[in-house]
């Protein structure tokens, strides 16, 4: 990476950095250190078959939830990281 890369340019959408209450600290969303990650895509069956094509372990939530659709899977150190895709509003 150098100065003269291209600067990375986030589709439009939410974008959220927000701290869980000590109730949900025991969630398996969070890793051991107590945070966890989730990425929006704008298709979460692609995206899981890429993954899954690649051998990694991804479980969907078959749960419609008002805000969308969601799957979790770990990193390579075991991190706990969500996947979203956001609900359409038409």
């Amino acid at each position: 990476m150098s100065y003269d890369d291209d600067d990375w340019h986030q589709a439009a959408g939410p974008t959220v950095f927000a701290p869980f209450g000590a109730e949900h600290w025991d969630s398996p969303h969070l890793g051991p250190a107590g945070w966890g990650i989730n990425f929006r895509v704008p298709d979460l069956d692609g995206m899981v078959a890429q993954l899954r094509a690649a051998g990694v372990v991804v479980d969907v939530d078959p749960e419609l939830y008002p805000n969308g659709r969601f799957a979790q899977l770990a990193d390579p150190e075991g991190n706990p990281v969500q996947l979203w895709e956001p609900h359409l509003l038409a």
